[in-house]
């Protein structure tokens, strides 16, 4: 392989890795934010033990997930440098404001909703996990605002060397964000949903004493995973007829891209089939939780969102090729200058053993806490009596 193909490969290896905990982080935090919900307005104390508990595993994977995003990072000065003197007046601006926006806030706000178990009024606390949602949705807003501009550089144009932006109305509205958006949100609801159908079905199977506890879980993974179905297929279809407008032949001529999409779509047309007409159904008298022979394929299930994700990213990055920015600049003219391929082998042996730990350790931690259960969630302090119910003020 040539620098060329080490470059991009190493992007695309880091790029899947990173994208995995993305799309878990994506359906599980509006997931708790529901469930702690109807916790604070029913007042049930197993609606706050599901809060703990997937509350728990989303910090897990958030937590590793902040490490897979800065490798990213580095790449475009390792290796992409001619992106960034081309395009970096346009595409740095999303990315500078989903770090220093979206991205701090987001942290700010899910390190408040960790700590304020019992610290924080109830109302104030629940307000926390859902602002972790909302900036989440807007961190992945303006990745896809910059991820659009390379797809159709719309809103810019090229004054001497270098693009500039001449419409942000232009970069807001790209064509190839605008159903973009809710399709990558849908497939995160979707994963998400089948992270807690899978291990709730998992602990049903192994006739947990938590019998409540996982029937429950169980219900709000069908529902969350029949919406993130309906919406993830429906803006998939929808994204056709624009994309194909800015870039056509997108989907043709290439073995990789017609192949991932095939999956993809047979994927998601498979779950929606499945979620609308068979498990949603069976939640009628909670058939799902006491059938215990279609447990195991429910665990089975569990990594498929995650594969139709990676061939969804797959169909949208390879399918504009040779271009980095659609029809102004080639990924050959992107490449860092003076690139050798020792150095390129060298840093996508580490990157990719450094990611791939990390998703190693993902999992590892992910599986002990569904495998230990609600009893052994430490988020927060279960054994403390929530005082916010009465707290007339926040105390720290």
């Amino acid at each position: 392989m040539n620098v060329l193909d080490l470059a991009r490969a190493q992007f695309a290896v880091t790029g899947v890795l990173h994208f995995l905990f993305v799309v878990l982080t994506l359906g599980l935090a509006p997931l708790v934010a529901i469930i702690q919900t109807r916790h604070v307005i029913t007042g049930k104390p197993v609606f706050e033990r599901m809060a703990r508990f997937w509350g728990q595993i989303y910090v897990i994977n958030y937590a590793l997930g902040v490490f897979t995003g800065l490798v990213m990072e580095f790449q475009f000065g390792l290796s992409w440098s001619g992106l960034s003197r081309y395009a970096g007046d346009v595409f740095g601006a999303p990315l500078a404001v989903e770090t220093m926006g979206a991205f701090f806030l987001e942290s700010t706000f899910l390190g408040l909703w960790i700590f304020g178990w019992g610290r924080l009024p109830r109302w104030l606390h629940l307000a926390c996990i859902w602002l972790v949602t909302l900036t989440a949705y807007a961190s992945a807003f303006w990745v896809l605002v910059a991820n659009s501009f390379l797809q159709n550089p719309a809103g810019a144009e090229v004054r001497g060397d270098h693009l500039v932006l001449t419409d942000f109305g232009a970069l807001l509205t790209n064509p190839t964000l605008v159903f973009a958006l809710p399709h990558v949100l849908g497939a995160g609801l979707f994963t998400g949903s089948s992270v807690i159908i899978g291990a709730s079905a998992y602990q049903l199977f192994r006739r947990t004493r938590e019998r409540e506890f996982f029937v429950r879980s169980l219900r709000v993974g069908v529902v969350g995973a029949l919406v993130g179905t309906l919406v993830a297929v429906g803006f998939g279809f929808a994204q056709f007829g624009p994309v194909g407008r800015v870039q056509p032949g997108k989907f043709d001529g290439n073995v990789v891209v017609g192949t991932s999409l095939g999956f993809m779509i047979l994927i998601g047309e498979l779950a929606v089939f499945g979620v609308l007409f068979v498990l949603t159904p069976l939640l009628f008298r909670d058939w799902l939780a006491r059938w215990r022979w279609i447990h195991p394929l429910l665990m089975l299930m569990t990594p498929m969102p995650f594969i139709a994700a990676i061939l969804g990213w797959l169909v949208r990055e390879i399918g504009r090729q040779p271009w980095i920015v659609y029809g102004r600049l080639t990924v050959k003219d992107a490449m860092s200058p003076g690139l050798t391929p020792g150095m390129i082998t060298a840093s996508f042996v580490a990157f990719t053993a450094v990611l791939g730990l990390l998703a190693v350790i993902d999992y590892v931690l992910i599986a002990r806490t569904v495998r230990r259960g609600p009893a052994a969630a430490t988020l927060g302090d279960p054994g403390r009596p929530d005082s916010a119910a009465s707290a007339p003020a926040l105390t720290l």
